[in-house]
């Protein structure tokens, strides 16, 4: 009996040991990631702001149940704990039947905006089994009756240049073709054809545009996108300030943002570094974006979240901050 005693004591004290030493690792390992750090401070911000926010509101918001949703799943993807912080939302977002019965925020009457946020964020937790793909795939026959003529997804506030929480017709644009190739639509498609048209026939002029550009384009080998890419490439390498981040055009201040969609185009052709030739060597690249991403480390707030953009107006924006925080963990989730 006390050898028996002594050797589940052993494995007792040896499983703890385990245990501390596995936690001592953990810990030492986010320590010595500013990334991941940061990633864990954001997680604990927006886990408790995402479900606060149809708690004391009538609605469900894109900046909270879109964006910062998406970057929830993904982080939780990673190990990083968001608790039960999106049971109610990921009820929500698999009804897109419902979608449109969704009261708007005060002052804020875009849905097609809406059904774009809404399906990038339910198109992740498919992908991360969250969601049945027939729910994605319901969403999307929303998106392909929300696009326009000319294949572009345009938006009440297509004059302006897009923010975390408006994005603007590219951002959108390329939102909703990812999310309806994510629902099983081929390339072939005819609403994806029009969109690929689309997006080939701009002309990127600000930092903004070549970022857009180059997630939209993916990996595309044909010449119009090569030439399309190049530019952007041009413009993302002389855009990029001391500090590593990039502001919405290449004189401009750097701001989270902007420097987030840019890691995040720069991050989409690491697998594929020639396509990134023109304008970087694989080691140049992978030395912006990690400098891209040092910047967005540097600006996060004490609470975990990031300030929100200066536009479309330079004043205090609850939706811009939290599609803010959206966005920068996201770029720091990429590999």
């Amino acid at each position: 009996m006390r050898a028996l005693l002594s050797f589940t004591t052993f494995l007792l004290i040896l499983s703890i040991g385990i245990s501390a030493q596995l936690k001592k690792e953990a810990t030492a390992i986010d320590k010595a990631d500013p990334n991941a750090v940061a990633i864990a401070k954001g997680v604990d911000y927006l886990k408790v702001e995402v479900p606060k926010w149809k708690a004391e509101h009538p609605c469900y918001s894109c900046h909270n149940n879109g964006d910062a949703t998406r970057a929830l799943l993904i982080a939780a993807s990673k190990g990083y704990d968001i608790g039960t912080s999106l049971d109610d939302t990921l009820t929500f977002l698999k009804q897109p039947a419902k979608w449109d019965q969704n009261k708007a925020p005060s002052g804020f009457d875009d849905k097609t905006l809406a059904k774009i946020q809404f399906a990038s964020a339910l198109a992740v937790a498919e992908r991360h089994g969250k969601a049945a793909s027939t729910d994605l795939e319901a969403a999307a026959k929303l998106l392909v009756a929300e696009q326009k003529p000319d294949g572009s997804w345009e938006l009440d506030n297509s004059q302006s240049l897009g923010s975390p929480a408006t994005y603007g017709t590219l951002i959108a644009t390329w939102s909703a073709r990812t999310s309806l190739i994510a629902s099983g639509m081929q390339p072939d498609n005819f609403t994806i054809v029009q969109a690929d048209r689309w997006i080939r026939s701009g002309t990127p002029e600000n930092v903004l545009d070549a970022s857009g550009t180059i997630l939209a384009l993916e990996l595309s080998g044909d010449v119009m996108a090569e030439n399309l890419r190049r530019t952007s490439l041009s413009i993302l390498r002389t855009g990029q300030a001391p500090t590593g981040g990039w502001g919405p055009y290449v004189t401009a201040a750097p701001q989270v943002f902007d420097t987030a969609l840019a890691v995040l185009a720069l991050s989409s052709l690491v697998a594929e570094p020639r396509l990134a030739r023109s304008a970087y060597r694989p080691e140049e690249l992978k030395e912006a974006i990690a400098n891209g991403k040092k910047f967005i480390v540097s600006q996060q707030r004490p609470d975990g979240s990031w300030p929100e953009t200066t536009r479309p107006a330079n004043q205090e924006s609850y939706a811009q901050r939290i599609s803010t925080t959206g966005w920068a963990m996201l770029a720091l989730l990429t590999p």
